[in-house]
């Protein structure tokens, strides 16, 4: 019985440790409203869209050509940008911190979960890398209708 409890307070202290490095949210929005959500709250942070990697399309687009059957979203973007007085501030702080950007937001509709849409972020250290967090929660919670 003791290894059974063991067992299960480390798959939930690998679970936690594993959710504590991603800040996101869920909403029942569709994934395009909560896409344009997105573009629309870094836009409007008076920054640019650097790319979109179109992470869903690619892992569907390859799953038979690594040997797969499991199909993992249904959509799935990734979009990085920078901002140049917060990238400045946190790297001035520590030049080390350029490993943190740009930085990216997820958006994300699972395949077997569909009409349920995450939109979230990789979580920073403390530190000045906080102002960065702060960043993208603002822009995540703008996007989908929390402030």
């Amino acid at each position: 019985m003791r290894l059974w409890t063991l067992a299960a307070a480390l798959i939930v202290a690998a679970q936690t440790a594993a959710a504590q490095g991603v800040v996101s949210y869920t909403t029942e929005q569709p994934f395009e409203d909560v896409a344009f959500g997105l573009e629309t709250a870094i836009v409007n942070e008076g920054l640019v869209i650097d790319h979109v990697s179109h992470v869903g399309d690619m892992l569907e687009r390859t799953r038979a050509d690594v040997g797969s059957d499991v199909e993992l979203y249904a959509n799935a973007d990734a979009y990085t940008f920078c901002s140049a007085i917060v990238s400045r501030e946190v790297m001035e702080a520590d030049m080390m911190n350029i490993a943190f950007c740009p930085y990216a937001i997820f958006i994300a509709e699972r395949a077997d979960t569909p009409g349920e849409v995450m939109i979230g972020f990789r979580a920073f250290p403390e530190g000045e890398m906080q102002k960065v967090q702060a960043l993208l929660d603002g822009i995540v919670r703008t996007a989908i209708g929390m402030e």
